[in-house]
């Protein structure tokens, strides 16, 4: 049965203590785009996984070309015709694309592995849709880019019909999104459907055909998207009007909280990853550090807060030497740290929330006393940043883990605030954030800002470098080639010099 039309109606799903989709309906066409727009926890994902047959709903139903189907599990998805490409990648390292594509399936030579004709269908259907792939590539030797090619290709190679793309740009460079966009409209052209779940509204206005928008578990609205703009769907997406327009408030003092001097950093496979790097950050103000990821920025972050060991110059906290602290010791002289990877090392993920945000203080009164834990104090002590900071969450005993991307950031960052820090190491803090948890995200660093606290934002997004900044610096091969007030910043200057040019090269 070729889909031509599929309609999920008045879908509701239910977990514990969350209403993850409240009475949904979404439709979609064959030959078009459907994009589903929505915070991070709104219910994109939970209504695709009902769809693919991940999940089962509570309440409601799924139509084909106008008959009602049920969908147990992905194999009865994947019979009627729906492919899933999941955000994060399904695929085995050590096995080539073929054998990744085929894994799970019938072969026609019993328990032989026979990959010839399999071979042949995926050369086929590689020409046929521009996915260009090598079939007896390991997938540990692709890029991130090709990777995401071959579980395309795995659901098309099953007969997929319909595709279910979630957050697929969420890990791609700027031309990776590129040639995904020009494979999507070839597959469009060519009758399929696909359902685009995102947060970024730049690409949803690029690539869609329409746009349902949910929030809260509700489907908001569903619209053309050449009938819409980029500020009509983020209202609609949170709710509110959103800006990313602060006033600049740059009043920072002569003095400097964090001094690095003549910085040199050994990478994992102890080349030096940052290179005789110099650099102050005041009290009041915040400096971006741009740059194209792998240029020493995680070497950087990591030795300031001593997961990394310095190889040569210094670390002043406040003028006193820090180099060769602990992170404890680090923790204690007031550093406050918002990692990259804020589910594996910004938190314990199988910790409670209560327990992640007492994390560094947990030892200390009022939390503590005599070496016992004051679970009364630690209730409220928690209960009240949760209300701060707008941590959604079904109660803070559960698992951080549990939590949406947007609100594992905002315990990361209602823990490090809270404990008042001189200064501020924000890495990457708003990446695979939607607009509302960014602005969120941004307004409390530069209310830090503007309370004095000097923090240093490491951000390949120039957009965020020149929303937040007050002096960027510009970072390539583990140097800084240049640091301008943003006041004299010019996004063509600040481009040449991060490819590691100048406007005289």
């Amino acid at each position: 049965m070729k889909i031509q039309h599929l309609e999920m109606k008045n879908i509701t799903k239910r977990f514990p203590g969350v209403l993850a989709n409240d009475n949904v309906s979404i439709g979609v066409h064959s030959g078009e785009v459907l994009a589903l727009l929505g915070e991070n926890g709104a219910g994109k994902t939970t209504l695709m996984k009902i769809l693919y047959g991940l999940y089962q709903p509570d309440e409601g139903e799924i139509w084909i070309n106008d008959l009602p189907v049920t969908i147990h599990s992905p194999r009865d998805a994947m019979r009627l015709g729906i492919g899933m490409v999941h955000q994060h990648f399904m695929l085995v390292p050590t096995l080539t694309v073929v054998e990744n594509v085929i894994l799970g399936l019938p072969t026609g030579r019993g328990p032989l592995l026979y990959t010839k004709e399999a071979t042949e269908r995926l050369v086929e259907l590689s020409q046929k849709y521009g996915l260009k792939t090598n079939p007896n590539a390991y997938i540990w030797q692709l890029s991130v880019g090709e990777q995401q090619r071959v579980e395309i290709l795995k659901v098309l190679y099953r007969g997929a019909e319909l595709l279910i793309l979630d957050e697929p740009t969420a890990v791609l460079t700027p031309k990776e999104v590129d040639e995904l966009f020009s494979i999507l409209e070839e597959m469009v052209d060519l009758g399929l459907g696909i359902i685009f779940i995102s947060h970024k509204l730049k690409e949803i206005m690029q690539i869609s055909d329409r746009v349902t928008v949910l929030r809260n578990g509700r489907s908001i609205h569903t619209l053309p998207t050449a009938d819409t703009s980029e500020h009509e769907l983020a209202e609609l997406m949170v709710g509110r009007d959103i800006t990313n327009e602060f006033p600049r408030q740059y009043q920072h003092t002569e003095k400097a909280i964090l001094e690095i001097a003549s910085l040199e950093v050994f990478n994992d496979q102890r080349l030096l990853a940052i290179k005789n790097l110099s650099l102050q950050i005041h009290a009041g103000e915040i400096v971006g550090l741009a740059g194209v990821s792998g240029n020493g920025q995680r070497e950087l972050a990591e030795a300031l807060v001593h997961l990394r060991d310095v190889q040569s110059g210094k670390i002043l906290l406040n003028g006193k030497d820090v180099t060769h602290t602990n992170p404890a010791q680090m923790i204690e002289a007031g550093i406050g740290y918002i990692p990259e990877d804020r589910l594996h090392v910004g938190t314990i993920p199988t910790f409670s929330v209560s327990e992640n945000l007492i994390l560094k203080d947990h030892a200390k009164k009022p939390l503590s006393k005599y070496g016992f834990l004051q679970l009364e104090n630690i209730k409220k002590y928690t209960t009240n940043l949760v209300e701060e900071f707008d941590i959604k969450t079904p109660n803070i005993q559960a698992p951080a883990k549990t939590l949406s991307g947007g609100n594992i950031q905002k315990l990361v960052l209602a823990r490090e605030i809270a404990r008042q820090p001189k200064f501020l190491l924000a890495n990457q803090p708003t990446r695979g954030l939607d607009i509302g948890a960014t602005e969120f995200v941004y307004r409390r660093l530069i209310e830090q800002r503007d309370q004095g606290k000097a923090i240093l934002l490491i951000s390949e997004d120039l957009d965020e470098i020149f929303t937040l900044s007050d002096r960027v610096a510009v970072i390539y091969e583990g140097k800084i080639l240049g640091i301008v007030p943003i006041s004299q910043a010019k996004r063509e200057s600040i481009g040449l010099l991060m490819a590691g040019l100048s406007e005289n090269n």
